[in-house]
């Protein structure tokens, strides 16, 4: 049987009307569309990246599907139920984390701010307490001796394991995290996505994910979703989207000696080299879709004009490349 997506939108627009100054007293209304048309499917147990430059429409997406916006054509849906017409429903069965220290009280402790919000999202009285305790164990506070310390003594990465805890107070299938690693220090942001990675693989649950990292995209999510100026423009798992682009695969080789000018190189990749010298050494690099088809008329060449060859890499796009290219086009 074909499985059913936990997440779905079709086709999602959303325009926001702002101000644009003309002159010192005059303006005119302009229409901003954030997003053009948005469609994805995600699944139980997979985590996936929505990723682009700001002003991609990322947080819009997610706040259309967590029910805090509307969109203005389209339709989201969240385990089957419609984000507009049934928001209540969607709401029971989401986790939303859209900002890391937002939302909570100073002056009560981690524990106490968790069992408001409990008691909020209407858990029975009976269960508070334990499930209160589960969270703070599952994201590591309880270990840490924070779990009854006052919200104005956490650390920016205390702040977040709260947040994600809070997301996880009604055991959600869905859960929407919005940039959560953002200004963490490297322990804090290896812990949050060790937790998400185990939400979705271990607990089946689907997580969708914004981040600007993309060390950290290529690690924590299973898919990803380009989005640029409100388009979906690529998607895939990191790999599928690198093999898009082989053309960026880089050659590079170090050698001693060989000549000033690289012409009859030229002649064999088609493109000008890059060359780089440095301490006696020269560094030329060029990208090729299959260098492996020309490595071996380059090395010719280069051994012919006197060269020395050192070293020679071919290094793969990285996910980093891949992002930069998508984002500038359109």
């Amino acid at each position: 049987m074909p499985r059913s997506p936990s997440v779905e939108a079709i086709g999602l627009i959303k325009r926001y009307k702002t101000k644009e100054r003309k002159g010192l007293f005059k303006g005119r209304t302009i229409v901003i569309e954030a997003l053009k048309g948005v469609s994805f499917k995600i699944y139980p147990g997979e985590v996936v990246g929505l990723l682009g430059p700001n002003g991609a429409g990322k947080t819009t997406t997610i706040k259309i599907i967590s029910t805090l916006l509307i969109p203005d054509e389209g339709e989201a849906y969240v385990k089957g139920y419609d984000v507009v017409t049934e928001a209540d429903m969607v709401r029971k069965n989401i986790g939303v984390m859209l900002t890391v220290e937002k939302g909570f009280y100073n002056k009560l402790t981690g524990r106490e701010n968790l069992e408001y919000f409990a008691a909020l999202y209407g858990l029975s009285s009976n269960t508070i307490k334990k499930r209160v305790q589960e969270v703070l164990e599952v994201v590591g506070l309880e270990e840490l001796g924070a779990s009854d310390r006052l919200f104005e003594e956490y650390s920016l990465g205390m702040k977040a394991r709260l947040n994600l805890a809070r997301a996880l107070l009604r055991d959600p299938d869905v859960v929407l995290l919005d940039e959560p690693t953002l200004g963490l220090d490297p322990p804090s942001a290896r812990k949050i996505r060790d937790l998400v990675k185990g939400l979705a693989h271990r607990e089946g649950k689907t997580v969708l994910y914004t981040t600007h990292n993309m060390f950290e995209a290529e690690i924590v999510c299973d898919r990803i979703i380009l989005i640029n100026k409100g388009i979906i423009v690529a998607e895939g798992t990191p790999d599928e989207l690198k093999d898009k682009i082989m053309a960026f695969r880089t050659v590079k080789i170090m050698v001693k000696g060989g000549p000033r000018r690289y012409d009859k190189l030229k002649e064999v990749i088609g493109v000008d080299p890059e060359i780089r010298r440095e301490n006696g050494l020269t560094t030329i690099m060029f990208k090729a879709r299959k260098p492996e088809e020309l490595i071996g008329d380059v090395i010719r060449v280069l051994v012919s004009n006197g060269a020395d060859i050192v070293k020679l890499t071919v290094e793969e796009p990285t996910l980093e490349d891949v992002f930069v290219y998508y984002s500038s086009k359109g």
